[in-house]
């Protein structure tokens, strides 16, 4: 597969939140309507909950662990493992890269030195999405 990272990071210049520059960067490859996606991931940009939590765009590749892996299978749940598994692996990566998943502490508000930008963590984010879910497609 040819990496979409620089097209993830477009987006993000765009004006996609940082969620959303992830996931819909992706969906052809999951089976959904960009439009759709764009809908889904909104309320996960800048640092879920205005930069007090964890990075959009490690929430966006997380987002898309769920596409590429669920049964969507309500009543047996057979696949939650598996995908939780997938979404560890790409915050381990971002984690160990970064030193943080937390918007604020990467964006530097409280020490004046940022660990990385935005459209960084975007394509940090389709890198690691993918090398855990797309790497064997």
């Amino acid at each position: 597969m040819e990496t979409r990272t620089e097209t993830a990071a477009e987006k993000r210049n765009t004006g996609y939140n940082c969620a959303q520059a992830v996931a819909c960067t992706y969906c052809d490859m999951v089976g959904i309507d960009e439009e759709t996606m764009f809908k889904i991931t909104e309320g996960l940009g800048v640092g879920l909950g205005c930069m007090e939590g964890t990075c959009g765009a490690i929430l966006g590749a997380c987002v898309l662990a769920g596409m590429v892996n669920s049964t969507g299978n309500l009543e047996g749940h057979d696949s939650k493992a598996a995908t939780i598994k997938l979404s560890k692996e790409m915050t381990r990566l971002f984690l160990e890269r970064n030193s943080t998943l937390v918007c604020k502490e990467l964006k530097g508000i409280k020490t004046g030195k940022m660990i990385r930008s935005c459209p960084d963590c975007v394509r940090d984010a389709a890198e690691f999405a993918e090398k855990v879910l797309f790497s064997e497609k």
